[in-house]
């Protein structure tokens, strides 16, 4: 029996996850009676573990790698499969060609279903849209639409023509658009002309006009857009994709990029990431090891190829032979609640805040989720009975947490369906990586700052424009094996039974709504409103645990009139137009001062401590 962990469990393993599941038949090859055997193993002999998953992934190389990984002994200077050449677009495609490869629904009802074939044929034809229009491998293609078939096949396409997407969301505001689009030069964007969600249609092409970007392919959302609807030069998607097919795959160094991601680190600028065609090794064995996709599996995530959530469930559900549920709106309502049935959904990942809506707005009451497997659930900290309502919703299925990041190309922490499921909390290190926990004096501890120990495909080397060691090793200690350990910058807990819950970030980013985003970046946006002297943005976790919500502390103007409700307003329309509108203020605390350092660094843990507190949210002096 499992140790007390403060709540019952949730989920125990079936003979199906006992005996048929992609982890059991793992150890049956592998000799192991235990998962944790194959975790130790998985850590202790890396090279050993990723031969064997690169087998059983199928992955397709030009040329195989002679090595495996250099740099073993120092995880800053590691590089895994040096001497490959390979475009992992081609182990995407592997699958039979009359196997489903998607299928795809709109609010409206409209449905497209694609084979791999399909598939396949339409990633060709946009790589030759791309050599015909000049493009070179090494070059950068932005990709600034939703989670559409057609961009899928652009993502793909990108890749197959040796070039490089750089995801832009489509969310952000138009000036938020061009601070990515100047980090990274690019010479074309994908893009649509609007985006449908919540029965609404908002303008994109429109959006990205106002900051002249570079030339445009649009795919048309509105029957009604036409091509005297585009600036001059650029083109329509039909205009664009030719008859013919490319030929074959550009094959490339494995650690030649196939994709730059944003990400925000502890500054208003954002970090840009390269993936590589390593990466998806990552994304891949994650989905096929901790989250069972397995040929058949019907796979839906709510997410945008401008967030790694969108590349890597084109990665771990292709490379995995099973099938891409795509839905075009808002997922918060009965449309969305509906699909997944419709469809026969079998894996469903969500960030918590989503799972909070639907058992706000009631939109599954009524519908049968039984074909769901397992849920997955990653970019926030989740609530306890949140997730053992939702298991509840598939007949007591379980749900799989997920933490890691676009450095990481996947998870550190996560867990399988070889253990039981407590809603919440994680039962393992991703295979491949270890964790250790040290306090703010730098020893081992049960809860504070998580450092990762090893190294594995999909973990970043580089950042363009930035210093990469100073980011994740510099200072940092090193582990049981002498190793220097990795920062990540999140806070977690290890429980008397080996399972961890998280805690929030430990640094000066946070987590909304599924996105990670500097406090620097929301301050800068907000401390232009003439009413501030300064603010700070500080993310706070519930008392009960679940996503963290956004609390601003605002020192404003002396002899200000405008009540805190009325400032809150403000703030918000300034963050909703300058940044995104997915990001929302829970609180506003208007203060005297915030409190400093003596090298006048803003105390946030202070804040978080202050905001946790049941008082007066209207008028503090935390100085």
């Amino acid at each position: 029996m499992i140790a007390d962990v403060g709540q019952s469990c949730g989920w125990q393993p079936g003979v199906d996850e006992l005996r048929h599941s992609n982890l059991a038949v793992m150890l049956a090859e592998l000799g192991f009676s235990r998962y944790e055997e194959l975790h130790a193993w998985s850590v202790r002999e890396p090279e050993q573990f990723w031969h064997y998953m690169l087998q059983r992934l199928g992955i397709q190389f030009d040329s195989p790698p002679k090595v495996l990984l250099a740099n073993a002994d120092d995880p800053a200077q590691a590089r895994w499969l040096p001497d490959a050449t390979l475009n992992i677009a081609n182990s995407c495609l592997l699958a039979a060609a009359h196997n489903p490869a998607l299928v795809h629904t709109r609010e409206d009802g409209h449905t497209t279903e694609w084979s791999y074939h399909d598939l396949q044929s339409l990633t060709r034809r946009v790589a030759l849209g791309l050599q015909q229009l000049s493009m070179k491998p090494g070059e950068h293609v932005a990709l600034v639409m939703a989670m559409t078939p057609e961009a899928v096949a652009a993502w793909l396409g990108i890749v197959y023509a040796g070039c490089v997407v750089v995801s832009i969301p489509d969310s952000l505001a138009a000036s938020e658009i061009a601070t990515r689009l100047q980090m990274i030069t690019c010479r074309l964007v994908l893009t649509q002309d609007q985006i449908l969600r919540g029965n609404q249609r908002h303008p994109l092409y429109r959006k990205l006009l106002e900051v002249a970007p570079p030339r445009c392919i649009v795919v048309p959302r509105d029957p009604q857009f036409t091509t005297a609807d585009l600036r001059p030069g650029d083109l329509c998607w039909q205009q664009f994709l030719p008859a013919a097919e490319a030929t074959g795959a550009v094959i490339r160094p494995a650690n030649a990029h196939i994709n730059i991601l944003f990400s925000s680190g502890t500054t208003a600028a954002p970090k840009a990431i390269p993936w590589t065609h390593t990466t998806p090794l990552k994304c891949a064995m994650d989905g096929h090891c901790h989250h069972d996709i397995r040929p058949g599996d019907i796979v839906a995530w709510p997410t945008s190829p401008g967030w790694m959530m969108g590349p890597w469930l084109i990665c771990a559900t292709l490379i995995n032979g099973a099938t891409l549920a795509l839905f075009e709106g808002a997922p918060t309502g009965r449309a969305f609640a509906s699909f997944v049935q419709q469809r026969r959904v079998s894996l469903l990942g969500l960030v918590p805040s989503l799972v909070k809506a639907w058992r706000a707005s009631s939109c599954i009451d009524g519908l049968d989720w039984h074909a769901i497997r397992r849920f997955s659930s990653t970019g926030e900290c989740s609530n306890a009975d949140d997730m053992r309502w939702l298991m509840e919703r598939a007949g007591g299925r379980p749900v799989i947490e997920y933490c890691g990041g676009t450095e990481i190309g996947g998870a550190y922490l996560t867990q399988t369906l070889l253990q039981p499921a407590y809603p919440a909390l994680f039962s393992t290190p991703a295979l491949g990586l270890d964790c250790v926990i040290l306090d703010d004096d730098g020893r081992p501890a049960s809860s504070g700052e998580l450092f990762i120990a090893g190294t594995s495909p999909g973990l970043s080397t580089e950042l363009l424009g930035r210093d990469h060691f100073a980011e994740y090793f510099a200072g940092t200690p090193s582990g049981l094996d002498g190793r220097r350990l990795r920062r990540h910058g999140d806070e977690v807990q290890r429980l008397p039974n080996d399972y961890y819950r998280a805690l929030g970030r430990a640094d000066d980013t946070m987590n909304l709504g599924g996105i990670k985003v500097a406090s620097a970046e929301i301050e800068r946006i907000l401390n232009v409103d003439p009413l501030l002297l300064e603010c700070a943005a500080i993310a706070v976790s519930p008392a009960q645990g679940g996503p963290s919500q956004l609390v601003i502390f605002a020192v404003t103007l002396p002899l200000t009139t405008v009540s805190p409700g009325e400032l809150q307003q403000r703030l918000q329309k300034q963050l909703s137009a300058g940044l995104s509108p997915l990001f929302r203020i829970a609180e506003l605390r208007t203060v005297t001062a915030l409190p400093r350092t003596a090298s006048n660094k803003i105390m946030r843990r202070h804040l978080r401590a202050e905001a946790g507190r049941a008082a007066d949210p209207q008028s503090h002096n935390v100085s």
